[in-house]
């Protein structure tokens, strides 16, 4: 999931820290960096689900990954579309502003599908940073409810999904904060264009 990368539309919180330019050439280095980390594997299909809808044919997305609108509604409703219209099979959702995403996550997402009804990558701040369902029998529906961008996110989600199998991922962290960039570049998780170098995490 993507919002467009345009000035004062993204990262609105660290924006108002380290300012609207700063913000927006961490994410525009974030989203790159995820597309070419998590784009081109045959043992899965990359889409990127774009917000707002009208964006969907903006020049600054790349042309070799495919594009579908995220639609109306809060954060729930949107996950819940993206899965309701895949294809058959599992489907993992990650965000686009996590630096220590790397392949190998996605990968290990789809194969604790293969023994759970759910997967999710937990973040420090009580949210989560990748959900999958593996949608058989039936689509589970966990986001009624769910208290977005707060503590009680990934608490909330799991209370939905009582009774059935679900799987932990790591725990990775996005970047909220101007603190949370300081932490990044400390640790050498930063991206080429925001001042990261690559890893894999």
């Amino acid at each position: 999931m993507a919002k467009s990368p345009v000035l004062g539309r993204v990262k609105r919180r660290l924006a108002s820290e380290v300012g609207d330019v700063a913000a927006l050439r961490f994410y525009r280095a974030s989203l790159a960096h995820t597309l070419q980390r998590l784009a081109g594997y045959s043992c899965w299909h990359t889409l990127i689900a774009v917000s707002p809808d009208r964006d969907l044919d903006a020049r600054f997305w790349p042309r070799n990954v495919a594009r579908i609108p995220q639609g109306r509604g809060d954060l729930g409703s949107r996950m819940q579309r993206l899965f309701a219209r895949m294809p058959p099979g599992p489907v993992v959702i990650v965000g686009s502003d996590i630096p220590a995403l790397s392949s190998r996550h996605v990968a290990k997402a789809f194969a604790l599908l293969g023994d759970t009804d759910a997967v999710l990558g937990p973040a420090p701040d009580g949210g989560y940073w990748l959900i999958g369902l593996k949608r058989i029998p039936k689509l589970l529906r966990p986001f009624t409810g769910v208290r977005w961008s707060g503590p009680h996110a990934l608490a909330d989600t799991l209370a939905n999904l009582e009774g059935k199998r679900v799987a932990l991922a790591p725990l990775l962290s996005d970047v909220d904060t101007g603190m949370d960039l300081k932490r990044i570049r400390v640790s050498g998780r930063l991206i080429a264009g925001a001042g990261l170098s690559r890893t894999d995490g």
